[in-house]
């Protein structure tokens, strides 16, 4: 089993989890191939993690499974913007972050 981890990353995590749900328990390969075709910017992110996890293990991507993608939440960067009548609101940039966990595929 490899690991690895990208933290403090500029992401929703709601909308990383979108993609970490579709690749948990693939195989790498056929994830990283279906990630390509993605338009989401977390598609890119994730897949960028996968192949560094594949990488740390020593596998090759056909080899290996993705046994866990997480993706959790990470601090909030707060912005203020002005508004009419001398008020302001507040902007929320959240961050996440994201950990991919593989393993061996086991051969039946």
């Amino acid at each position: 089993m490899s690991k690895a981890t990208l933290k403090f990353i500029r992401l929703s995590p709601t909308k990383a989890r979108l993609i970490a749900q579709e690749v948990q328990g693939m195989n790498a390969e056929l994830a990283l191939a279906s990630l390509e075709f993605m338009p989401n910017k977390a598609a890119k992110v994730i897949s960028k993690v996968i192949a560094s996890a594949v990488a740390n293990g020593g596998f090759e991507p056909e080899e290996v499974v993705i046994s866990s993608c997480r993706v959790d939440k990470g601090p909030v960067l707060k912005r203020w913007k002005p508004r009419a009548r001398g008020r302001a609101s507040r902007i929320m940039k959240p961050t996440s972050h994201v950990i991919v966990e593989v393993t061996e595929a086991k051969d039946k």
